[in-house]
């Protein structure tokens, strides 16, 4: 069951990426990490119902968590990308061709040898104020490293550097709803008593604002390598370190994991890179205008001067 809620979880994302990335595309560049990015985006129903389906995505993901380990969960997440394509080839009507069926195959096929090789166990460890302590000074000296990097370079740059910062704290998240998920056989109210739940909030807000900005500050084929890379990177590190979490490496086993990882992040990036993706936020409506084509079959469509292409959802 812990697959087939990490499967729709990811479905989610995908349509979260959509939904939100056209919600702040036109915020004025000023507006990047300040909350005048979340007030321009509240006033966009698009970003309103990716808000929708980002809920959805977190109650499956916390299903999948209560079912199975952190470092098995998370990696079935980077399925967002194939779902993302798939979305726009049968929303949009976007042609997908070989470089999109090789990235997905390439990202499911990593992920599917991975989890086969490491066959993830849950950890015994119960950790304690001080475990968590650690792993939460580590993780937030991680993603304000990442967030200090994104102050300085081009537009791809920040996008990539906002995108790994995000992409942390949704790791440290994860864990945390995995804490949750344990302590609910003590009652569903005394959740409510719990560091863990408030901590949960805090830094899955934190997690949606930096990806916010990483959506806002340049193309998509920077952010979103990071940001569905390296956060089942991270998450498998914090389910080692932080529950002992158990991967099996014995017998060349080690060797295998490691290549099907490279596997699957070479699949996510060039998905991540794909034309099909990109044109989610090309320069000054161009991707609007590029979908808008793709959608009508290729047509050639003439946007007069001022005129207001008719994407779906915003």
């Amino acid at each position: 069951m812990a697959y087939l809620f990490a499967v729709g979880a990811a479905l989610a994302n995908a349509l979260t990426t959509i939904l939100q990335r056209l919600g702040v595309r036109e915020a004025p560049p000023e507006a990047s990490l300040r909350l005048a990015l979340l007030t321009h985006a509240i006033r966009r129903p698009v970003w309103l119902a990716g808000t929708g389906t980002l809920l959805l995505g977190f109650l499956l993901q916390a299903a999948a968590l209560h079912e199975g380990p952190l470092s098995e969960v998370q990696p079935v997440l980077t399925l967002e990308l194939p779902f993302l394509v798939a979305i726009l080839g049968l929303w949009f009507g976007v042609q997908v061709g070989l470089r999109e069926w090789g990235g997905a195959i390439l990202g499911a096929g990593g992920l599917a040898v991975f989890l086969a090789a490491a066959d993830p166990q849950r950890g015994p460890r119960v950790p304690d104020l001080r475990v968590w302590g650690l792993v939460a000074f580590s993780v937030v000296a991680a993603s304000a490293l990442a967030l200090g990097l994104a102050q300085i370079g081009s537009a791809q740059w920040r996008a990539a550097m906002y995108g790994a910062s995000a992409a942390i704290m949704f790791a440290f998240s994860a864990s945390l709803i995995r804490q949750l998920m344990l302590d609910l056989s003590q009652g569903f109210w005394t959740l409510f008593l719990r560091w863990e739940l408030w901590a949960m909030a805090g830094s899955g807000l934190a997690a949606v604002f930096l990806a916010q900005n990483a959506f806002h500050a340049g193309p998509v084929t920077a952010s979103q390598p990071t940001l569905v890379i390296v956060d089942p990177l991270a998450s498998i590190g914090i389910g080692i370190g932080l529950f002992g979490d158990q991967l099996q490496t014995a017998g060349g086993r080690g060797v295998v994991e490691s290549v099907a990882l490279l596997v699957m992040c070479i699949g996510g990036l060039v998905l991540a890179r794909s034309p099909v993706v990109a044109d989610l936020k090309a320069p000054e409506g161009q991707g609007q205008v590029a979908l808008v084509r793709r959608r009508r079959g290729g047509r050639r469509a003439s946007l007069g001067k001022g005129a207001s292409p008719d994407v779906p959802c915003c």
